[in-house]
């Protein structure tokens, strides 16, 4: 017979799935300056070997936890849930490069569902970085040498998301600006497609500029489409 009663949540202590170093880092103070003691102090704290200590201490480097460098020793550093993202999807992008596009999905998905929370919390300061943003990247696209604004896409659009105050939201957005750039999957010279993409920027920023939101999220949307309809071409296009 099938037990109905309420699981008992307790037994899925997220500490459990925890080595012991990181166990010791998530009970430390989050201060950005702090120190960690040495391996070896760590390691008769622990009650754990160097050799287990130093792997586990790898991991949370690679998680982007603490910052190691020679003769300076070892900080904690503040979470960031990017470097993990990085790192999974750069995996499956490398197996399979098309993952990259389903990855690009779901930031499409977050933009979109937090986009009213996003824009309300906006600063006057925010506001007039995205407009110097907009000016720059017309000015580059207009050039007679046609510089592609790649800087400015990506601080755009984290500039519209930055006030949220959710390290998971942050983590994949700046993850995928990582990803598309180091990937060389952001690398498209196509300057009339380009300026069409800018041109919905600038209505996304001037829906900013004039509180109306509505606007602005019918503009990311149909951004959001031409973007998919780029991707969408043949496999020789680069993505934009």
């Amino acid at each position: 017979m099938i037990n109905k009663t309420t699981p008992s949540y307790s037994r899925y202590n997220s500490a459990d799935t925890l080595s012991d170093f990181l166990r010791y880092l998530a009970a430390q103070k989050p201060l950005e300056t702090e120190r960690l003691p040495t391996l070896t102090e760590l390691s008769r704290e622990l009650g754990i070997s160097i050799a287990s200590l130093r792997e586990q201490l790898e991991v949370a480097r690679a998680l982007g936890l603490v910052d190691v460098k020679p003769k300076l020793g070892t900080k904690r550093v503040p979470y960031s849930f990017s470097p993990a993202v990085y790192k999974s999807v750069g995996y499956a992008i490398a197996s399979d490069p098309a993952q990259f596009q389903l990855f690009a999905d779901l930031r499409d998905q977050i933009e979109a569902a937090y986009w009213y929370h996003a824009v309300e919390l906006l600063t006057p300061e925010d506001k007039q970085k995205l407009e110097v943003l907009i000016g720059r990247a017309m000015q580059k696209l207009s050039a007679q040498s046609g510089q592609i604004p790649h800087a400015e896409h990506r601080e755009l659009h984290l500039t519209i998301y930055s006030r949220l105050g959710n390290p998971f939201v942050s983590g994949i957005l700046e993850a995928y600006w990582e990803l598309r750039e180091n990937f060389g999957l952001g690398v498209y010279t196509d300057i009339v497609y380009l300026q069409k993409v800018w041109n919905y920027h600038q209505r996304i920023v001037d829906s900013i500029l004039t509180g109306d939101f509505a606007a602005g999220y019918l503009a990311l949307i149909e951004h959001k489409d031409l973007l998919l309809q780029r991707a969408k071409q043949p496999s020789s296009q680069k993505f934009e």
